[in-house]
């Protein structure tokens, strides 16, 4: 870890400009509309509690927003990359006065911009085992807004945050729904749930994650999987979908930051179609390691392997 990789609050790039509010900015009135759902004392322990998002593109900066609007007072949030025009889809961040831009400092400005109070450690370099400790130091909760096809560094982060005690959720988008997973620090391990073991291909950890965070795969019906590009890490993505995940996943935070409500960790799992009006949920036992799952991985290796996924070279991913 460098000494540039890490952005205080008080090093946060000012670059947007913010008209003085008519009156004083207050943290009571700003929020008092969560009042009816969140009580005063959880609003003030929201007000006190520290999330980590890694990612902030598609998902990662709508999950920071959500949180940011419901009170929660720090974040570490984290992204080397730059926002391009084929972003403009569905990453919040991504507009024509923010091309090129590190999207964890644009996020950390639009956060500013909604909470003037709240603090932030900002890392614009990757996470890697040199800073994951840093970056999860004094966290409740891990939240994963990483890169679809960045495995590695997903893989690295859970680990480090279950070694660390802390919660682990991840809810991406998938089609027009979300699918979510929630990992408790002492239920099944991320790498347990998906059946990921270290020397296991790109692609073979690629499906282990799509066929383990949507078993029932409700996208199916209308998704075309052959638009995936492994080799330029894109693949089809919406911003409704994004929402989506944000949602399901500041329910989730909320429950766990306040010791509130059910939570049903995996090898649980949920998934969400709006364009279906699906609501999938259920137990998987064993995880990846169910034997429908990894007939399900099986039959998708050689589907992949005919659309010549396998074939994919590490490349830088782009989002």
């Amino acid at each position: 870890m460098t000494l540039r990789s890490v952005l205080s609050e008080d090093d946060v790039p000012k670059a947007v400009t913010v008209r003085s509010p008519i009156r004083p900015w207050s943290y009571e009135e700003a929020f008092c509309r969560n009042r009816g759902l969140i009580s005063e004392t959880d609003q003030q322990l929201l007000r006190h509690s520290r999330i980590a998002i890694a990612g902030m593109g598609g998902v990662g900066g709508i999950h920071l927003i959500t949180l940011a609007r419901l009170g929660v007072g720090s974040f570490h949030i984290a992204d080397p990359d730059t926002f391009d025009i084929p972003n403009f889809n569905r990453q919040y961040g991504a507009t024509v006065h923010t091309l090129h831009a590190n999207k964890a400092q644009v996020m950390a400005e639009q956060v500013q911009a909604i909470n003037p109070e709240v603090r932030l450690k900002v890392f614009t370099e990757p996470i890697t085992p040199a800073n994951v400790g840093e970056f999860l130091k004094d966290t409740q909760l891990f939240i994963d807004g990483i890169d679809f096809f960045a495995m590695d560094t997903r893989r690295m982060v859970f680990r480090e945050a279950r070694a660390r005690g802390i919660w682990g959720l991840t809810a991406g988008p998938i089609g027009f729904s979300t699918a979510w997973l929630v990992f408790s620090p002492t239920g099944m391990s991320f790498d347990d749930y998906f059946d990921l073991q270290d020397g296991m291909d790109e692609l073979d950890q690629m499906i282990a994650f799509l066929v383990g965070l949507a078993p029932r795969a409700t996208q199916r019906a209308y998704a075309d999987v052959s638009k995936v590009d492994p080799q330029r890490r894109q693949g089809p993505s919406t911003g409704l979908a994004c929402h989506l995940s944000s949602g399901v996943a500041a329910a989730e935070a909320i429950k766990i930051l306040l010791g509130k409500g059910t939570i049903r960790p995996a090898p649980h799992y949920f998934q969400f179609d709006a364009y279906r009006h699906k609501l999938c949920r259920g137990r998987l036992w064993w995880g990846n390691r169910n034997p429908l799952q990894r007939l399900k991985r099986w039959l998708f290796r050689r589907y992949a392997e005919k659309l010549g996924w396998d074939q994919a070279s590490s490349v830088t991913p782009s989002r």
